[in-house]
């Protein structure tokens, strides 16, 4: 069985520390080869109640 490109990665909420409530975060995963950059969406916020970009964690 052959390995696979996808990682899991976190994604982490940006505006949320300015703010100071705490972070949402997400999990989800990525192809490795093709998608060199960090992902970058638009989630939803439970603490802040709207959307907010979230960014790729380590």
């Amino acid at each position: 069985m052959a390995k696979g490109n996808r990682v899991l990665v976190t994604l982490e909420c940006t505006e949320a520390r300015k703010e100071g409530v705490p972070p949402s975060r997400y999990g989800t995963t990525k192809n490795k080869t093709k998608t060199t950059e960090k992902l970058e969406k638009m989630k939803y916020n439970k603490f802040l109640r709207r959307h907010t970009l979230h960014r790729e964690v380590k």
